[in-house]
Formats: C-alpha cells, structure tokens, sequence
C-alpha cells in the first residue's frame, strides 16, 4: 500500500498541472505520513540532497553557457561551422549541427543550444529556401548533442544520484563518443532529407576565411579544452573547472569579444540563478523520493521481477530503454534523472552492465524525450524560436528521431563505445 501511496499521489498531482519538483515533494510527504515516520524526514533528505559539494558545478556551468549565450559566441561558432561544412547537401542543416556539437562543448545544455543556434539559424534558413519545419527540427534533436559532451551538468546530476561515487571526470569522457556518432547521424538524416527536397548548398569560402575563421573563433573554443582537460588531467574538480569556466567565460565576452554589457551580464545572471533554482529543488525534492524508494526496497523487488521476465542482458536493457522513452516523453529530463537513478542502476549493475555505460545511455534516453511531446521542453524552444506549432514539428521530425533512436541502440549494446575513451585514461 505504501506504494501506491507514493506513486498514486505523485501520478495524481502530475496529471493536475502540479510542477514536478511539488509532485515529488508532496508525495514523499504524504507517504511518509502514511508510514507513520515523522514528517520532518523528509525535510532531512531534502536538504541532504542539494548539499552535496559536487552539486556547486551546476550553477557554475549554467551561468557561463549564459555568458556564453549572450556573448556572441554562438555567432562565431555558426560561421566556423558554415566555413566547415556548409558546402554539404544542406547545407545550413548540416551547419546547424556541426555548430551544435561544438557550442554544446561551452553550454552544456539542451535548451540554451536551441535557442542560441536556432536563434541564429532558423532564420537564415528560411531566407534560402529550406521549410521552417526542418530547420526547427535540426535544431530541437542536434541540441541533445549538448547533453553528451563536456560540461554536461545532467552527467554531474547522474553521478550524485548514483551515491557520488562515480566519476565526473569518467562519465564526461564516456560522452564524447557517443555525442560525435549522433552528431554524424543526424548529418546522414539531415542530407538524405535535403536531397529528397533538394535544399541548396552553400559556397565554400576558401582555406584562408576558413583559418580566419578558426582563430576568431579560438577563445570560445579553448573553454572545452580548460574543462575537460581539467578535469580530466586532476588539475582540478568538476566543480572547481565549473568556477574556472564562469570566470573564463566572462574574460573572453568583455575582454576578448567586447560583447558583453552590463544589461546582458544582469540577464545571464538572473536566467542562471532562475535555471539553477530549479534544478536544485527538483533535485532536492527527488532525493526524499529516491530515499522512499530505497526504504520501501523498490529497486530490489524490480531486479527481482526483470530476472523473472529474463536473464539476458541484451532484453533487459531493451526494457530499460523503452520504459525511460515513455517517462521522458511525461517528465522533465533532470528530475527522472534522480529519480530512475536509484530504480533502473541497481538493476543494470546485477545484470553486469557498467554504471557509466549505463549513465551515457540513460542521459542519451532521456535527452530524447526532450524532443518528445507533451512534454518536451526543447521541442516547444525550438518551435517557440521558427514560430510553428508543435504539430508542424513532430509531422517531419521523424527522419532525425530515426537518427537518435539508431544512435541510442548502438550506444546501448555496443559498450566500447562509451568505455573506450575513459579506460585511455587509467
């Protein structure tokens, strides 16, 4: 009963409208009350939950993606991307998702890619001709690119509700990989829907705008480079690279670029603070949930019922995956993070799966959900930026869901994928 509880209520309230981070919260409460323990536990978890040393990486890294966002940054980056490939078969699509790749490396997030590339992007690609659909749907699903590669923060958030005893340093490698494979098969999906449309190209621009290019572009580009070898190399922590990158950020946008104004750091500033409260409450409320689940002994019972449907890894993790395609098309991406963490790990560890292969394909996952209605916060970005409704998205997203979909299989039972780069490491 207690259960149902926990899971009824929080169904309930999510049905009714009731943001996610009260959903959880509530839920906890009311289950708690149910088991006759004292309320206050939940307020107990709740701040043990966001006081968690690693978790001070998040805001850091949020607010430079916003100084990067409102620096110019993506500007440069889109013209490098142009100068690279844009004499492609679609050519701005396939500019759209190189420039993807490379400012997903400087945000870490999902949303300010969309709305920094398609910012940019969709609009040209209105004036050459391309149908507002496709540009929106290159820019919704290349922006979980953001969530694969260095500084993603939802791989931080993965690796604290996995106990913190993963390493940052590790599951930010591990995505590197797999973040490239999507890259290049959204840009198979991307020419073969253009060549069917016939979409123009654009005119290579020569080697010399192309080393221009590059070294206008190169203060942007070494933030990657401070991060991951950072963090990588020991020099310092994740959340020590997430200071380093804010202040670096805010160097190369008023020094270097001359970009950056004081209305536009009071702007970054307020979205950070905004975004970061957020995600540290959901966060929270998700830890007083996670530690139910754990009490109520739900992981266990679920490891036992998956060795009774089968003992093969390969069908459980197709189970995983479906049943976290179906959540992420319902819940917000950082919350069922927390909250399938404890549910879904233990039971990919008994079947012999590694818990960062596992974080890779379960960030990639839900990164696709993002780009699924109802709830799909990056879907309603993009078509909020190319002004068509969510209905003209989804009728020729389908291409490049294919593309995510093909991606998530390989990275899901091809294993050296994401394991290869960090065991370089050891």
């Amino acid at each position: 009963m207690e259960v149902w509880v926990l899971f009824g209520t929080f169904v309930f309230l999510l049905l009714i409208g009731t943001p996610v981070a009260f959903c959880l919260g509530a839920s906890s409460l009311a289950t708690v009350v149910y088991l006759g323990l004292p309320p206050v536990v939940v307020f107990q978890r709740l701040n043990s939950g966001v006081s968690v040393f690693a978790l001070m990486a998040i805001p850091f890294f949020i607010f430079a993606g916003e100084l990067m966002v409102r620096g110019d940054i993506a500007r440069r980056l889109v013209a490098l991307a142009g100068a690279l490939v844009g004499h492609m078969r679609g050519g701005l699509g396939q500019v759209n998702i190189t420039a993807s790749l490379m400012f997903g490396g400087i945000s870490g997030s999902a949303a300010a890619d969309a709305t920094a590339i398609g910012g940019l992007m969709i609009p040209q690609m209105k004036e050459k001709g391309y149908d507002v659909s496709y540009g929106v749907n290159v820019t919704v699903v290349s922006s979980i690119i953001a969530l694969m590669i260095p500084p993603s923060h939802n791989m931080i958030i993965y690796s604290i509700s996995a106990g913190g005893r993963l390493s940052i340093a590790d599951l930010f490698t591990a995505g590197i990989i797999p973040g490239i494979i999507l890259a290049i098969s959204l840009m198979v999906a991307a020419w073969l829907v253009a060549k069917k449309r016939n979409y123009p190209t654009e005119i290579f621009p020569g080697w010399g705008a192309l080393g221009n290019l590059f070294i206008n572009a190169i203060p942007g580009i070494l933030l990657i480079a401070i991060i991951f070898g950072g963090v990588r190399s020991g020099i310092f922590t994740a959340s020590e690279s997430s200071c380093i990158a804010a202040v670096y950020a805010l160097g190369v946008t008023t020094l270097a670029y001359r970009t950056m104004n004081w209305r536009d750091f009071l702007e970054a500033t307020k979205a950070a603070v905004r975004t970061t409260a957020m995600v540290l409450l959901v966060i929270g409320c998700a830890a007083s949930f996670g530690w139910l689940l754990a009490f109520l002994r739900i992981p266990a019972e679920l490891v036992n019922f998956m060795r009774e449907v089968s003992s093969n890894p390969i069908v459980i993790l197709l189970l995983i995956n479906l049943v976290l395609l179906i959540l992420g098309t319902f819940m917000d991406m950082s919350p069922l993070i927390v909250i399938t963490t404890p549910i879904f790990l233990p039971v990919a560890t008994a079947f012999g799966i590694d818990p960062i292969h596992f974080g890779v394909i379960l960030v990639l996952n839900l990164g696709i959900g993002l780009c699924t209605p109802p709830v799909g916060t990056v879907l309603f970005v993009g078509c909020a930026v190319g002004r068509i409704s969510v209905w003209e998205a989804i009728r020729t997203i389908w291409p490049f869901y294919a593309a995510a979909f093909a991606t998530l299989m390989l990275v899901t039972y091809i294993p050296f994928l994401s394991l290869w780069l960090p065991s370089m490491f050891h």
